[in-house]
This record gives C-alpha cells, structure tokens and sequence, in this order.
C-alpha cells in the first residue's frame, strides 16, 4: 500500500538534515518558528526544476537532489550570505519512496556540507516538479548585490565555465564526459568564496544563465557598462577546443556554471588573489566595469565580437 503524505514526511523530512539552534519550532507544525540573530539581514532565495525543462524524465534523483539545493545556494553565495534554513515542496506524480530515498540522500549529503536545516515544505501529487527556498545570514548592511558596480572596477569569475553546457550538449547527442557530467549535475555552490567577497567585491552574481546575460543584469543595475576578453576567460579544456575553432556559445550563453561574477576596486585586486589562493578558490580576471553603458566582447584577434550570444530565458520566443 503506498505511502501516505504524512508518512513520507515522516520518513523522508523529519530528520533529513541536523538541527540548529537557531530553528525554534520546525517540521510538523503550520510554521517554522526562525530566530534571527541582532545585527544580521536575512536572504531569501528560491528556485523550481521542472521535469522534462530543467532535467529529463529519469534523471539520477541523488543528483536531482543535490542540484536542485545547490542551485539555490549558489544565489546565497552570490551575496554573500551564511546558508541557515531551507524548505522543500515536491510535487511527485507517484509516492516512489525507492526514488523519494535517494533524492533525498543528495539534498541532505549538500544540506550537511554547509550546516542547513530543512524546517517545513509541502508534498502534493502531480507532475514531477522541485521547488526549494533556502534563508541565509549575513552582517547587516555588507551584502553583495548587483546594483554596486562601479567604472574601473576589475571584473572576475569563479572556477571555468562552459563544462556544464557542454555536458548538456553531449547527453543531448548521446555522448558523455564523466568529468562535464558532474559540472552539470553536481554544481559546487561558491559559499566559502561568496563570505570572503564581502570583504572585496563591489557587486557580485551567480552565473546560471550564462557569462553575458548575467553580467547584463549587472550592468543594468548598477548603470554601467563592461568591457570582457574573451582569451582570458577559464574554459573546461574541451570547452577552449572549441572556442578556438570560434564555438563561443558555450561559456558566454551556455548556463548552468553557478560560477561567481564579480567586480573589484582596482586597489584590492592583490589583496583579492591573496585572500583567494589562501582558501583554495580559484578566479580569473577577464575585464573591467566601464562608464559607457555598452557590453564589448573583445575576440582573441582583438576585434569586437558583433553580435553577442543570449544567454538562458524561460520565455524568449
């Protein structure tokens, strides 16, 4: 006989991450009950992974569950935010606890790794479906945020970008990396990075849709404009193979990277690559902040790219 809801919450949620003593009252009533610490803002962040949109119908669930939490990290990371509390709502077209079991393995193995605590959610039945909230902490008044960018400032990127879209591109003809696989099933949420930028960044982004469109929604906040070189960009080595060939769609409009974009006062930029290498994060800088509101591409031949990539937009005809 299948599960009942409240028994898969009781299988399956209750005790899914450790508990924290900042969490008053969770799972198991109408509320969550959070204390905030004095002196600390709050972030919020959520995101939903749509079957058969954002991840194919039979996709590893292990892996399912730990993208779909890290994805949200990432959005924390970005500004520089402390991950605390997470709540989960499923919407599954069957009670599949072989399924529920190991989704949930990947969600709680991450949830550990950065001490969150799952404290509500809601299960329901329907069309496969992952919606996670995750409330993060930080110092009042230091958070990162798009909208601080100013002309002169070095423009920098976590890790390499491309290997995700890349993998994506592969399983969609049938190949596999395993390496690019885990990129793009398995994506490190930059947390550790996102807390040291508090002390250096001007403004700061996750890239999940791609180099340009994201650092487009930079550049729109915070009124200016940015100049990058595309020889200095970290790509995945088969990623620059096909760059080289002139394939730049990959790592300037290809996505899923949940790498960090970020911009930093020219006088911090050593202090920057020092703080970095000392917690094993390391990040590129591939051009500047300018005054005049355009986006240029430089190609390694050093003429403007003409016409840009667009990156990810659910709604983009």
């Amino acid at each position: 006989m299948p599960a009942t809801e409240f028994e898969l919450i009781r299988r399956y949620f209750q005790d899914a991450t450790r508990s924290r003593p900042d969490v008053l009252l969770g799972i198991g009533d109408d509320c969550a009950l959070l204390q905030v610490p004095d002196g600390q803002t709050l972030a919020v962040s959520i995101d939903t992974l749509v079957a058969g949109r954002h991840f194919a119908d039979g996709h590893d669930p292990r892996a399912l569950g730990h993208k779909a939490l890290a994805v949200n990290l990432s959005d924390l990371a970005a500004m520089g935010a402390e991950p605390a509390w997470v709540t989960l709502a499923l919407t599954l077209p069957a009670p599949d606890e072989v399924w529920l079991r190991s989704f949930m393995q990947g969600f709680s193995e991450l949830a550990a790794t950065f001490g969150l605590q799952l404290v509500g959610g809601d299960t329901t039945r329907g069309p496969l479906t992952v919606t996670i909230q995750v409330q993060g902490l930080l110092p009042a008044g230091i958070a990162l945020r798009r909208d601080s960018a100013e002309p002169g400032q070095r423009l920098f990127v976590s890790g390499s970008l491309g290997g995700a879209a890349l993998a994506l591109r592969q399983r969609l003809s049938g190949t596999a990396d395993p390496g690019l696989a885990l990129r793009l099933d398995r994506p490190q949420p930059r947390v550790a990075l996102g807390r040291l930028l508090r002390d250096y960044a001007g403004a700061a982004i996750d890239i999940s849709d791609g180099l340009l469109a994201d650092l487009t929604h930079v550049c729109r906040a915070s009124a200016v404009g940015a100049r990058i070189a595309l020889d200095r960009l970290p790509l995945e080595p088969a990623v620059k193979r096909l760059a080289e060939h002139g394939d730049w769609q990959l790592p300037l409009a290809g996505g899923d990277d949940y790498e960090l974009l970020f911009a930093v006062p020219a006088d911090r930029v050593d202090a920057l690559r020092r703080a970095c290498e000392s917690i094993g994060e390391p990040v590129s800088e591939i051009g500047e902040v300018t005054e005049d509101g355009e986006l240029q591409v430089v190609l390694p031949n050093g003429r403007l790219m003409q016409d840009l990539p667009h990156g990810f937009d659910h709604f983009r005809p």
